[in-house]
């Protein structure tokens, strides 16, 4: 008699509680219903109590554009070291520009940890970072035509030792792009053509990394402050990098294709591109600033920090090539010089 009474409220309880779940899903839909389920369990894996992060969400205020980007503490990290108007607009254009530069590493890192890797994924993510550095290109005119070229030369002076040599994300950029050996100076990047990629022969490859060069003294080929400080706060971090990625660089990913993808014109050329965006285009709009603000004849000003400019930007005279293969003899040759004699001394045509 218990046992069938007993039969008899189970019953009564899977019914009721039937009704309560088909109440429940009238309520809130199937749709809802199935994802709270889903919650349920994703939280009881972690130990969690679903009902606890529902009532975080009761308590929580709304997301806003300006919380979710930070943006009044962004448009706060603006100081100006000097009482001039445009200089506002340089430290402004060199964060922006430095966003592009963490655009870039975040496609960087992706590809890096990417698996089974495609030429057709390689391509698309290659091309996300040319847009980048296409945008920074174009953009660039802001600061060759967008201050006045007195401002500048005064608040200049404010900001000594510091120079746009000692931005550590473009370094990185070039350190992800290529082996490490196609970022040796000219002058010694024979002696390392046929050193294997290894961590020790990294660290002695970056005695004589070309960017150096770019930072010593124009009387005595001394190291400039400016030199020695960004050495002292990235040598290591870029070394680390270096080995990082001697296995992950874009042209080791590239090399790692079949033969048939290798062949693909697409990634090909977004290849081509990254190296005339990053090893020609982005330094000579540089360059072209510096010819607008620092020329002064018949003597050249020295750039912020002493950077030897007129050595150091022009491609031509660096001859860094992230991707040899991928160009002839002659682009080698000329790598660079078109572009200077169209765009910063308008000989072209004349």
């Amino acid at each position: 008699m218990f046992q069938r009474k007993r039969v008899f409220l189970l019953k009564d309880y899977h019914i009721m509680k039937q009704e309560n779940q088909d109440k429940e899903t009238d309520i809130f839909g199937e749709d809802i219903m199935g994802k709270m389920q889903i919650l349920k369990e994703k939280y009881a894996v972690m130990g969690q109590d679903l009902g606890a992060y529902l009532d975080g969400l009761i308590y929580a205020d709304y997301l806003t554009y300006w919380d979710y980007i930070h943006l009044d503490t962004l448009l706060s990290l603006q100081s100006p070291k000097t009482d001039f108007p445009d200089e506002e607009i340089f430290i402004m254009y060199h964060q922006i520009t430095e966003l592009y530069f963490k655009l870039s590493l975040h496609e960087y890192k992706q590809l890096a940890t990417q698996e089974n890797l495609t030429g057709e994924f390689l391509a698309a993510r290659i091309k996300r970072i040319n847009n980048y550095f296409k945008a920074l290109t174009a953009s660039f005119e802001i600061m060759i035509d967008g201050m006045e070229r007195e401002q500048f030369l005064k608040f200049r002076m404010s900001l000594l030792p510091a120079s746009g040599f000692q931005s550590g994300q473009y370094r990185m950029i070039e350190i992800c792009s290529t082996d490490f050996k196609n970022l040796v100076d000219k002058d010694y990047r024979d002696q390392f053509a046929d050193t294997k990629l290894t961590d020790e022969n990294i660290e002695k490859m970056y005695e004589f990394i070309y960017w150096k060069k770019g930072a010593t003294e124009l009387a005595s080929g001394k190291k400039t402050l400016t030199l020695l400080q960004f050495e002292k706060k990235y040598n290591k971090q870029f070394i680390e990098l270096a080995k990082e990625f001697k296995n992950t660089n874009l042209w080791h990913l590239f090399d790692g294709l079949s033969a048939g993808e290798q062949e693909n014109e697409e990634l090909r050329n977004q290849l081509r591109f990254l190296d005339v965006n990053v090893n020609i285009n982005w330094p000579l709009m540089h360059y072209k600033s510096a010819v607008r603000y620092l020329h002064k004849a018949p003597e050249d000003i020295a750039a912020t920090g002493g950077t030897n400019w007129q050595k150091y930007l022009p491609p031509r005279f660096q001859k860094r090539i992230f991707y040899p293969a991928l160009w002839s003899e002659q682009e080698h040759t000329d790598w660079g010089k078109s572009w200077v004699e169209e765009n910063v001394f308008f000989k072209k045509g004349k």
